[in-house]
């Protein structure tokens, strides 16, 4: 039986900090891959695969990381839960216009990578809530849990989310003193986090020798915007990594660079996991 999450406490809890991994998840259950019409290379499309290992070392600093163990092509733990579509399940109605829907990519995606169809036909509503059960409910269960916790802990909380991108996908992103970004923050506009949050990521980051941008063209999805809440002292950001920095992006394994991007993002969580502990806010707070 697939668990529906990896959970990795620190041994102290030293940080206000919780990184979250809700797309690296493989695995895959064998009725659902025995129902898709893709190849294994396919349905693993959408995967921000790896992006668990490359934050593995959150806890060595003091901060819980959560990993999503279920594919987002099975259920996707970055929408909400009410987004159905009732272009794939059974009895649910139209209503309103959801763009994400409308693209198949509700909370039970219809579509992995560049519309490729999961499968033909409709799946049941009860097929669709056993899935929210097993997977969805219980990984924002916990998180949610996690960021009361730490907020109990420390007075606030920074929930730090962890993503990757095609790097097809930064063909139309600004460029950034006439480079390509590899790191794309996003906070929403402002709204999932405080400024100083997002320049002090932003300046980490940087000095671990990244390109950054902000917002554009990922500005945060689900998560951010549900668990942000800086006025309730919750802050969340999210960190998409450009996959081709350290993945064969067609082969779907690791490059002859991922273990220099993994050394770079410890080196910057080394710091991230200390903003907003005693004396490490910035004075734009």
């Amino acid at each position: 039986m697939i668990q529906p999450f990896s959970l990795s406490l620190p041994s102290t809890f030293t940080s206000c900090a919780v990184f979250s991994s809700p797309h690296s998840g493989a695995d895959y259950p064998e009725m659902f891959l025995a129902s898709t019409r893709l190849s294994r290379r396919a349905i693993r499309s959408s995967e921000d695969a790896f992006v668990d290992r490359l934050f593995a070392s959150a806890p060595d600093f003091g901060a819980p990381l959560i990993s999503a163990t279920y594919p987002r092509a099975f259920v996707d733990l970055n929408r909400g839960v009410d987004e159905l579509d009732p272009a794939l399940i059974a009895g649910i109605a139209r209503r309103g216009s959801n763009p994400r829907i409308a693209a198949g990519l509700g909370v039970i995606p219809r579509v992995v990578a560049e519309g490729q169809i999961i499968r033909e036909g409709k799946i049941s509503l009860g097929d669709a809530e056993n899935r929210l059960k097993s997977a969805y409910h219980p990984y924002h269960n916990t998180l949610s849990t996690l960021l009361v916790e730490q907020r109990e802990r420390f007075g606030l909380a920074l929930l730090f989310d962890c993503h990757s991108m095609p790097h097809d996908a930064l063909a139309s992103a600004p460029l950034v003193r006439g480079r390509r970004p590899e790191v794309i923050l996003g906070d929403r506009f402002g709204s999932s986090c405080s400024r100083w949050l997002i320049d002090a990521a932003s300046e980490i980051l940087t000095d671990a020798g990244f390109t950054i941008a902000r917002n554009a063209p990922f500005a945060g999805g689900f998560i951010t915007q549900f668990y942000g809440r800086p006025s309730q002292n919750t802050h969340a950001l999210q960190i998409e990594i450009d996959r081709s920095l350290y993945m064969d992006e067609a082969l779907l394994r690791p490059n002859s660079r991922f273990a220099e991007v993994s050394e770079r993002i410890r080196t910057a969580l080394s710091r991230l996991t200390r903003l907003g502990t005693s004396g490490v806010m910035l004075a734009a707070e």
